[in-house]
């Protein structure tokens, strides 16, 4: 019986600090997967209300945004292919097929290729976004869960499940120029801003493999906590956040040095983790606590613990990064955290601001900021 009420003072001290003015050409939205309702819910970060639920494939996971377009990809796994929809009129333009059950899709820098590994038929589909179509399949090792594109472009790293490889492509040639042996169950991935290291997160060994982008090979294989699941880079490059799902506890790998240099204890299974845009600021979505911690990098502690709904997972920042969405994907909803300077009956930074109801199972989020030309304003 909290909730509403809780709920409703969230409202009212937003009503009380609207969002920075940024002028009617202004848009930013969230997108969230809902894994069992079919759609997407797109949520004007403006004024934190859902504007459109998207009907889309099959069981949708991934999701991404374009860069340099206002764009949103999002894999269908059931179904097997990829909704393309338009972020100025919030509506599906075209569906491109791939292979079996993607689940993830990565986008390069330049906005030009996508890359979805098909974890069912052991290949990743390239996808030309300026043409809108499939140009390339090619063949990586078992059960591929991610490809992910180095920022330079130039390479894809795809993690291969089944056989604990991990497969390097040639993003120039679309050719397999090195499959690395690496720990078992790899998944997640993370890259260096300068794309000359990367990082993969095996669930199966409880290590994560460092691997040299310039001479393609493992520097070395780095235990961490039982069941790594996902990898959090901040955005200098130089830590890397794991969240251990077993153990209850992120690691922190310093990425120069190819060292653990830490552990802590940040909530009953964390599932995700993102940092700050200013590098001070770890949250961790911890899904069998039902809230999120907040972990003060600099410090080395954590310095909230916010309730949120039931199983939450995913997370978001908004452009302002003073607001945190949270993923509830037992409870079917979006936690919104406000970030704040404290005051005298509210001394924590942190607060919710407001729940909002999604699908069912909502998985995955991204969040796109762009402007639109005047003949195109609502």
């Amino acid at each position: 019986m909290l909730l509403p009420v809780v709920a409703a003072v969230g409202w009212w001290y937003f009503s009380e600090r609207p969002l920075p003015d940024y002028g009617p050409s202004y848009r930013e939205y969230a997108y969230i997967t809902n894994g069992k309702s079919n759609t997407v819910t797109v949520i004007d970060l403006r004024t934190f209300e859902p504007v459109k639920t998207i009907n889309v494939g099959s069981e949708p996971t991934g999701v991404a945004a374009n860069p340099k377009k206002n764009e949103i990809y999002v894999v269908n796994a059931a179904s097997s292919n990829v909704s393309i929809i338009d972020a100025e009129k919030n509506q599906v333009v075209a569906t491109l097929g791939v292979h079996g059950r993607p689940y993830f899709i990565d986008v390069a820098q330049d906005g030009k290729r996508a890359y979805v590994a098909n974890s069912g038929s052991a290949n990743v589909s390239v996808i030309d976004l300026d043409k809108r179509a499939v140009v390339g399949t090619i063949r990586v090792g078992a059960a591929p869960g991610l490809a992910r594109v180095t920022p330079s472009g130039t390479t894809v790293l795809v993690s291969n499940r089944g056989d604990s490889t991990v497969s390097l492509i040639d993003a120039k040639t679309l050719a397999v120029r090195a499959t690395l042996p690496v720990c078992k169950q790899p998944e997640d991935i993370a890259i260096l801003p300068e794309s000359t290291k990367a990082f993969v997160a095996c669930s199966g060994s409880a290590q994560v493999a460092s691997i040299d982008l310039k001479n393609d090979k493992v520097l070395a294989l780095l235990d961490v906590g039982p069941t790594p699941v996902n990898l959090a880079l901040k955005p200098d490059g130089g830590e890397l956040m794991v969240t251990d799902f077993d153990a209850d506890s992120i690691s922190i790998i310093e990425t120069t040095t190819d060292e653990v240099a830490s552990s802590y204890l940040i909530g009953t299974k964390p599932a995700r983790g993102v940092v700050s845009a200013d590098n001070s600021r770890l949250y961790v979505s911890n899904f069998g606590s039902n809230s999120v911690a907040v972990y003060d990098i600099d410090l080395g502690k954590i310095v909230a613990t916010v309730p949120v709904g039931s199983g939450p997972d995913g997370l978001a920042l908004d452009q302002s990064q003073n607001y945190l969405l949270v993923l509830n994907s037992q409870s079917g909803d979006v936690t919104v955290i406000q970030k704040r300077k404290p005051r005298k009956l509210e001394p924590s930074e942190y607060s919710l601001l407001t729940m909002i109801p999604v699908g069912v199972q909502p998985n995955h989020i991204v969040v796109k900021a762009f402007r639109v030309m005047a003949a195109a304003r609502k």
